[in-house]
């Protein structure tokens, strides 16, 4: 392997993924694994492993990949889990801020703009934002130990743009679904919040970014996706292997004089 390629291994470094049982925690295991990161995945108790999950572990090896039981809006979980990961797989290296919350259109009921509940509002903020804040503190203060660290906070495409009501305007419920305001606020607070730690453990050898990204191709239904696609300068929803090379670039060596940044990865939807 050449000097440039070697820069993007993750040889032996200890990575943490939040929210690892959700749609996008093995994305960002799997890239880790194949980069050669040991993995440690957190989810709520309530919450079973995926069968990603699973079939990964079954993969890499328990030696290589661990589930571990924590909520990110609550610490003594969170410092319980930090605890296990340093005296089973070693002092953490890289933490993935993946667990968030967001809402699919009709899975739970509408609400016009201005009858959404305070609580729905706070709920969002407090695991999207407040939860990555207290992961920062808790697995930052392991990288604090050996003064080295990345950390990647997944953000969205709408931290920087509002989500364009039309592209739900086919789906028929009443109220019309919205995606709800709080989601892009939590991911904008986010990306300041990571300038923030990044400026200030810099000068430990933490670096701090945000993976933002595009619309990710799933089981959404397809108006949506003609629509969205439409609006997608490359014409094409992401898959989920195209987010696995920005991670690794964030995580490794390669963008070791990288921080303070958000890696927007959305095909070119907010350039327009």
């Amino acid at each position: 392997m050449n000097a440039v390629l070697e820069q993007f291994a993750l040889t032996g470094k200890v990575a943490v993924v939040t929210g690892g049982f959700g749609k996008l925690g093995s994305v960002w295991s799997r890239a880790l694994l194949e980069a050669g990161a040991k993995v440690a995945l957190l989810d709520k108790p309530d919450i079973l492993p995926s069968e990603e999950a699973l079939t990964l572990q079954r993969q890499f090896g328990e030696e290589r990949l661990r589930f571990y039981q924590a909520d990110v809006i609550d610490r003594p979980s969170l410092e319980i889990a930090c605890h296990h990961i340093e005296d089973q797989l070693g002092l953490v290296d890289v933490l993935v801020n993946n667990a968030g919350i967001d809402q699919p259109p009709a899975k739970v009921r509408n609400d016009r703009l201005q009858d959404i509940p305070f609580a729905a509002f706070t709920t969002v903020m407090d695991v999207n934002t407040a939860g990555s804040f207290l992961c920062m503190q808790v697995f930052g203060g392991s990288m604090l130990k050996h003064a080295f660290g990345s950390i990647i906070n997944i953000g969205s495409l709408y931290a920087s743009v509002s989500p364009d009501a039309r592209f739900y305007d086919h789906i028929e419920t009443d109220p019309p679904f919205i995606k709800p305001p709080a989601y892009g606020a939590s991911k904008a607070a986010l990306v300041n919040l990571s300038r923030y730690f990044a400026t200030h453990w810099a000068p430990q050898g933490i670096r701090v970014n945000v993976l933002s990204p595009g619309g990710v191709e799933g089981n959404q239904d397809e108006a949506f996706k003609a629509k969205f696609q439409h609006r997608v300068p490359m014409g094409k929803m992401a898959q989920v292997d195209d987010l696995a090379g920005p991670l690794v670039f964030l995580a490794s060596d390669a963008s070791r004089y990288v921080t303070g940044t958000e890696l927007i990865v959305d095909g070119g939807f907010t350039a327009w």
